[in-house]
């Protein structure tokens, strides 16, 4: 089944993923790409401690936890070990050690769990990149390196700046062995190159390119003499025909023969524009953009990428029923295109905020009966496992109690919250009324009259409709009768309590808020996938007249469901 994991990807990995399970594997992790590079090179001593992971944010720093991390990946010995103790010497004990150091481990888990045919895509930027690289060769082995492609993200800024403008993202590919997966993609070809290549048409319109039948290499069973349905008979090129003399009749008896004009002129083959798949994929990607303000896409992630851009990759390096994983899943653009694209998946994230967006995309994108193919496994599932997650984390639990009523998170810093932990907006009058909003508040230790008194002021405050209390206690009496006391607030659909109470034991059992319940636009919604199509494979040089059928037996099938 497809799995949404809750946790640190590597505890993950080493307990959950079984050796040589997963097809293709594409990772963007967190990184300060936006830091001051020298910053990211400073010595630090490694006293501070971890800090808290937030989410959105990089937070890989050089201190305790870090140095213990390098020192288990050096104490393993081999390959990795040897390039870590070298980017020590090399960059001393700074952010970038720690970054590395985060990924050797991870890295090393991936490789575990990949199919010999297996490949591995890694996004990032230049400002690592080069670090990356030696890394994925110390685990990878240089011989299994296959691309680095340069994905253009962006235009050019029109920013003043002394030095040349970054405008693309790198992406690292590898493989297991040479076995790994591969069909070929294509790419449209420009309207000004179809004019000027493909410059002949017939009788009925279509357009078509004279290319050539002699063969590429030196075939002796390919030497004879060919009498074609003109007349004429041609004599072979050099190394031979391309093809045998069954598939020259068969070009022939199509109409798909180009005869020369002059008489001594060689013969030559039709490649009819509509069966031609394009122009072959290389490793300078300049043609998917980065999301844009207005896209139905954009989820408000802030590292969120294209879905053609992992529509290109995963439709490369897998196929259908094939498993993909991401360990740094976020906003879950890989999961939601691999579920389109007919593969099995495997997600896994550290905060409950990227795994309650991804719960939500895919809800959007697919109906409410996509949670019945895939388990989240980390998450709490009754009030003891809530408990312990608010002990070990009183921000991952407030994470996760506002997911379990699709709450959006305060945008405010944390401990300056002014009493909001969460929003819900509503509509309930059309989509052309105004946007309604309930306050919520989380808590996780003890409980009175005065968080509810709190919570009826802010939402007088915020001049909000509804006010909700989500907590681990039950609720006193007094608390119940303040809340009463607030009233009901009036819609179309109905009247809901203005001041609301919900214990965790509650949400787990399926009670949600009362509010106008089908007019959630909290968060911006993930458009419906559409059915996928035809994935581009490999055209064999000679066979052209079978290009098309091929492509039509080996598509994706329709499939209505990041």
């Amino acid at each position: 089944m497809n799995t949404l994991y809750y946790g640190d990807n590597l505890d993950v990995l080493r307990l959950h993923i079984k050796d040589e399970s997963v097809d293709l594997v594409y990772l963007d992790p967190p990184f300060k790409s936006n830091q001051d590079y020298n910053v990211l090179f400073a010595e630090k001593d490694g006293t501070g401690a971890a800090s808290q992971f937030k989410a959105f944010e990089d937070t890989w720093e050089w201190n305790q936890a870090s140095a213990a991390q390098y020192q288990e990946v050096v104490e393993a010995g081999g390959r990795v070990s040897d390039v870590m103790q070298a980017f020590r010497r090399f960059l001393g004990t700074n952010d970038m050690l720690a970054y590395l150091t985060m990924m050797a481990p991870r890295l090393v888990e991936l490789r575990r769990v990949l199919k010999p045919t297996g490949s591995i895509y890694l996004h990032c930027d230049p400002t690592a990149s080069h670090y990356l690289k030696l890394l994925m060769d110390a685990v990878f082995r240089p011989v299994q390196f296959l691309n680095e492609i340069t994905w253009k993200r962006t235009h050019s800024h029109g920013n003043v700046s002394r030095n040349f403008d970054s405008i693309c993202d790198l992406l690292l590919v590898y493989t297991n062995d040479g076995r790994y997966v591969w069909n070929q993609q294509f790419t449209q070809f420009p309207p000004d190159y179809i004019e000027t290549t493909f410059k002949f048409r017939d009788p009925d319109g279509r357009q078509w390119q004279s290319v050539t039948l002699r063969n590429p290499g030196m075939r002796p069973n390919l030497h004879f003499p060919y009498t074609a349905s003109n007349g004429i008979t041609y004599k072979p090129h050099p190394h031979g025909w391309s093809c045998d003399i069954a598939r020259l009749r068969k070009y022939d008896a199509e109409g798909r023969l180009h005869f020369p004009t002059e008489p001594t002129g060689a013969l030559r083959l039709k490649m009819y524009l509509d069966e031609s798949p394009g122009i072959k994929l290389q490793n300078l990607w300049d043609d998917i953009p980065a999301i844009g303000s207005r896209a139905d896409e954009r989820l408000g992630y802030p590292t969120q990428k294209p879905e053609m851009l992992l529509e290109r990759i995963i439709k490369t390096s897998s196929n259908e029923g094939d498993t993909v994983l991401d360990p740094f899943c976020g906003c879950g653009t890989a999961i939601a295109v691999a579920q389109r694209l007919n593969r099995k998946w495997i997600g896994i994230d550290i905060t409950h905020l990227a795994i309650g967006l991804i719960k939500s995309r895919l809800r959007d994108a697919f109906g409410d009966d996509i949670s019945k193919t895939y388990e989240v496994i980390g998450e709490p599932v009754s009030v003891p496992d809530a408990l312990e997650l608010a002990k070990e984390d009183p921000y991952q639990f407030q994470w996760w109690a506002l997911g379990l009523v699709g709450a959006r998170r305060s945008e405010q810093r944390k401990g300056s919250d002014q009493g909001i932990d969460g929003r819900l907006y509503f509509h309930d009058e059309g989509d052309s009324g105004r946007t309604k909003q309930i306050i919520l508040s989380v808590k996780s230790g003890h409980v009175s009259v005065k968080d509810i008194r709190d919570l009826r002021g802010v939402i007088e405050r915020e001049k909000a409709e509804i006010g909700v209390l989500l907590t681990l206690e039950e609720p006193t009496k007094p608390m119940n009768s303040e809340a009463a006391s607030a009233g009901f607030y009036k819609s179309p659909w109905g009247s809901h309590p203005r001041l609301q109470i919900l214990t965790i034991a509650e949400l787990l059992d399926g009670k949600g808020i009362g509010y106008p319940h089908p007019s959630n636009v909290t968060f911006k919604r993930a458009p419906r996938a559409a059915a996928p199509q035809a994935e581009q494979l490999t055209l064999d040089a000679a066979p052209v007249a079978e290009a098309k059928q091929r492509r039509r037996s080996r598509s994706t099938p329709d499939r209505t469901p990041d």
